[in-house]
């Protein structure tokens, strides 16, 4: 029979050689820009020790240094007596060594945690946290006369470099993964929709450091020549390289070092345990992808129950400390905001009044928290017949917006004032005062029209468990570029995962998308 290749947008099937073939290829282009399959992770973590060491260094033997003086002899006393000392030299060099030890224990330089999420922030945080606790007991315990101001400075001026050469080392990483570099290549295993499904999702985040380079369905190359409906993500096409039955010998012609487990069902446990014992220790690497889709790691716990891995999901709820705690931030940070920017505010309004008739301040009902109407109130930046000139735009060619949200990248009714203001969002401004009526909180959901939410399906009004945001996941990923879908998928994960950090990293986030100024019409 002749060799025939059967393609779908999101996998396509071909025969044994010729996918063996490609792959091979593809590997060997891989590797030109680097070990992709032994080495990239041992990199990575060494290049990460020398950054560590070197901040270090130049933290603590800085303060030391401003503190004491290059050659202060001062020392520490074990006790009152002064019966034995030793240098502060010593103790910057036991320091030193002790931070870079509890950034090994805590596994800062892991690669899972490295290039996405705040896990590997926060682990740098709980390790300096940690050994200065047990800083502070030894120095108690034996009765170590150190000075405060060593201790004071060395402890949040180290933590910020850490923290510092971490972001700087993560946006040089996920420029180099979303070249294909330094990233897991990855066999999925399972039935074709969750395999499509989980290819589509790391396809969207090329950063993520998963590279999808082949799939084994169940059937593999035997399978009819019908094909499956796949993802329009473009370069979302994945190869079926083998059946449930042949995913060692995928993974050595994928060259895949991972194999990620799509959907469990498809393999007995038996044979996802011998899975387990098939893999190399230390190269090869399993993962499991849940199908549960949007959940937040806050909200997961595993709990190994009777030899079982059992995975624990808690219900979102938005009550008691968290609840108050949100407020908190929002009372505190509206108020520094109003306060720092009345300068602009006013000088924003006085612009806009002598820039030509209409009302400085534009109001309009939105749709806040449990579906209560609410006026927001933004800076007028279009005309003031907009409302009356929009059903004419309606049928309009739009590059922008999507199927429920209206935006038009070169809309006619802004004027030229509100075009500055809406590239710096500065128009939103006065939503801060929202914000301060209880009404919107600085993070949330994006405030929908009445009008939109008619047209919502029945999942979409989770949104409203919530109070909309003046800034939210929407608005730092793409605004207006965003699909209807993707605007819902990211306001529902907000609802469904909301964290005091979470929203805290949304605020410095919005700072550099109103900088880069993208999806800002």
């Amino acid at each position: 029979m002749p060799a025939q290749e059967t393609k779908a947008r999101g996998v396509r099937r071909r025969p044994a050689a010729s996918a063996a073939d490609s792959l091979a290829t593809d590997s060997l282009a891989t590797d030109s820009l680097g070990d992709q399959t032994v080495d990239w992770r041992a990199t990575i973590s060494g290049r990460l020790f020398v950054t560590d060491l070197f901040v270090l260094i130049w933290v603590v033997f800085g303060v030391q240094i401003a503190r004491f003086g290059t050659y202060s002899l001062d020392t520490i006393v074990s006790d009152r007596r002064g019966e034995s000392s030793v240098s502060y030299w010593v103790v910057s060099v036991a320091l030193i060594a002790a931070w870079m030890l509890a950034l090994n224990v805590f596994e800062t330089r892991s690669v899972r945690e490295l290039g996405a999420g705040s896990i590997e922030y926060r682990l740098i945080l709980d390790s300096a946290l940690r050994l200065f606790g047990l800083v502070a007991i030894a120095a108690f315990v034996f009765k170590f006369d150190v000075a405060r101001s060593y201790i004071l400075i060395a402890f949040p001026l180290g933590v910020a470099a850490l923290l510092l050469s971490r972001w700087v080392w993560r946006q040089w990483l996920i420029a180099e993964r979303q070249r294909g570099r330094f990233s897991s290549r990855v066999l999925l295993v399972g039935n074709a929709e969750s395999a499509l499904f989980v290819a589509t999702e790391l396809a969207r985040q090329s950063g993520s450091g998963y590279v999808v380079v082949g799939a084994c369905l169940p059937g593999g190359l035997d399978l009819p020549g019908s094909e499956v409906p796949g993802s329009e993500v473009p370069g979302s096409e994945v190869p079926v390289v083998g059946d449930l039955d042949d995913i060692s010998n995928a993974m050595s012609r994928c060259r895949a070092d991972t194999v990620m487990i799509t959907s469990s069902g498809d393999l007995s446990p038996g044979r996802l345990r011998e899975l387990t014992w098939a893999l190399e220790p230390g190269r090869q690497h399993l993962i499991v992808a849940p199908g549960l889709i949007d959940i937040g790691g806050p909200r997961l716990r595993t709990r190994p129950v009777a030899g079982l891995p059992l995975m624990h999901v808690e219900i979102p709820r938005y009550e008691g400390a968290s609840r108050y705690a949100k407020r908190a931030l929002d009372l505190v940070g509206t108020t520094v905001l109003i306060v720092g920017l009345s300068p602009l505010l006013l000088g924003i309004a006085a612009v806009i009044r002598l820039s030509g008739p209409g009302p400085v301040i534009f109001r309009q009902e939105r749709v806040g928290m449990n579906g209560e109407p609410f006026r927001m109130l933004k800076f007028r930046s279009m005309v003031v017949d907009a409302e009356a000139r929009l059903p004419e735009l309606l049928d309009s060619r739009r590059e922008i917006g999507n199927r429920v949200l209206f935006k038009m990248k070169n809309d006619p009714r802004i004027t030229r004032l509100g075009g500055v203001l809406r590239r710096f969002s500065l128009d939103e401004l006065p939503q801060l005062f929202n914000v301060l009526a209880g009404q919107m909180s600085l993070v949330g959901p994006r405030p929908p029209l009445a009008k939109e939410v008619s047209e919502y399906e029945l999942h979409v009004h989770r949104r409203f468990m919530v109070k909309p945001g003046v800034t939210g996941l929407w608005q730092v990923s793409g605004r207006s570029n965003l699909s209807w879908e993707d605007s819902v998928r990211l306001d529902l994960y907000y609802v469904e995962n909301w964290s005091m950090m979470g929203d805290l990293l949304i605020l410095w986030r919005t700072a550099k998308a109103v900088v880069a100024r993208d999806g800002a019409y």
